[in-house]
C-alpha cells in the first residue's frame, strides 16, 4: 500500500499539473508550442482535399490524419517534458521538490498531467481538418473507446521517459536533441507512408518506439478495416501495441523518480544561482 506521504504527493501533483496547464494557456511561448504543429498539419490536410490514395478512391487526408493524431500524442509526451525538466533544474523548481516528502513523485505526476492536457489541446485543433474527411473515417463505438485509451496510454508511456532523458541534459538548449531525435523516429515509424515500404531493419527500429505503435493504434481506431493490408502482418496488432506502450510506461515510471532524485542531490542553492546567471548572460 502506498504511504500517506506518497498519496499526498500524487494529489499535489494532480493539482500542480492542472495549475501549470492553466498558466501555459496564457503564456504566448507555450501557446505557440501547443498550436504551431497542429496548425501546420491542419493546413496540409486541407490542401489534400480532393486527393486520393494512389490506386484507390480513398481520401489521402483521411489516410494521413489518424497517423498524425498518434504522432501528436507521442510527440507531445516525448519532446516537451525534456525541455521543461532542464528549465526547472535551472530555476530551482527541482530543488524545492527535493525538499518535499515524495516530492519527485508529485513532480512527475504534475508534468504528466500538464503535458497530457496540453497535448489534448493540440489534438482539438486537429479536429478542424478532420471534419472535412469525417465521412471517410470509421467513427463508431470502437473508435470512441480506443482513442481515449490510446491517449492515456501514450501519455503515461512517453512523459516519464522524456523527464528521465531530460534530466541527463545540463541545459534546456541540449534538450533539443530529443526534438531532433523525434523527427528522425517519425520518419521511420510509418506516420506519413506505410512502414512496410521500409527495409526490414528500419521497420524493427520504428517498432521499438511509441511513434509507430500510437500511429498504428489511431489508424486501427479510425480507418476502415480493409486498410489493415498496409500494416505489418496485415494486422492492427492491438495486444502488441498495448504491450509495448505498457513496457515504456513501467520503465519510465520506474527510472524517472530515481534519476530525478539523483539529479536533485547534485543541486544546491549556489548551483541554481550559477545556472540562472548563465541563462541571463546568454539572454543578454
Amino acid at each position: 500500500m502506498p504511504s500517506e506521504a506518497r498519496r499526498v504527493a500524487v494529489r499535489a501533483g494532480l493539482v500542480r499539473g492542472w495549475r501549470e496547464t492553466r498558466y501555459s494557456l496564457t503564456d504566448p511561448t507555450d501557446l505557440v508550442w501547443f498550436f504551431a504543429f497542429p496548425v501546420i498539419y491542419a493546413v496540409v490536410l486541407l490542401f489534400m482535399r480532393g486527393s486520393t490514395v494512389p490506386g484507390t478512391d480513398f481520401e489521402l487526408g483521411a489516410m494521413v490524419l489518424p497517423s498524425i493524431v498518434g504522432m501528436t500524442i507521442a510527440f507531445g509526451g516525448l519532446a516537451g517534458p525534456a525541455n521543461q525538466i532542464a528549465m526547472d533544474r535551472e530555476d530551482g523548481t527541482l530543488l524545492r521538490a527535493k525538499a518535499t516528502p515524495d516530492g519527485m513523485i508529485g513532480y512527475l505526476v504534475g508534468k504528466t498531467v500538464m503535458f497530457s492536457l496540453g497535448t489534448l489541446v493540440s489534438l482539438m485543433v486537429l479536429a478542424i481538418p478532420a471534419v472535412t474527411v469525417a465521412d471517410e473515417l470509421r467513427i463508431d463505438g470502437r473508435t470512441a473507446l480506443l482513442l481515449p485509451v490510446l491517449f492515456v496510454a501514450g501519455m503515461v508511456a512517453t512523459v516519464p521517459m522524456s523527464v528521465a532523458l531530460g534530466s541527463l541534459f545540463r541545459s534546456s538548449a541540449q534538450s533539443m536533441l530529443i526534438f531532433l531525435a523525434s523527427m528522425v523516429l517519425i520518419s521511420v515509424s510509418g506516420i506519413f507512408y506505410p512502414i512496410t515500404a521500409l527495409p526490414t531493419w528500419l521497420q524493427w527500429v520504428g517498432q521499438a518506439f511509441p511513434f509507430y505503435w500510437l500511429g498504428l493504434g489511431t489508424r486501427s481506431a479510425m480507418l476502415p478495416s480493409d486498410l489493415v493490408t498496409a500494416e505489418i502482418g496485415d494486422s492492427w496488432r492491438t495486444l502488441e501495441m498495448f504491450g509495448v506502450l505498457g513496457i515504456w510506461a513501467v520503465v519510465g515510471f520506474a527510472i524517472a523518480p530515481a534519476v530525478l532524485r539523483r539529479m536533485a542531490r547534485r543541486q544546491s542553492g549556489s548551483v541554481v544561482a550559477a545556472a540562472r546567471e548563465r541563462v541571463m548572460a546568454q539572454g543578454y
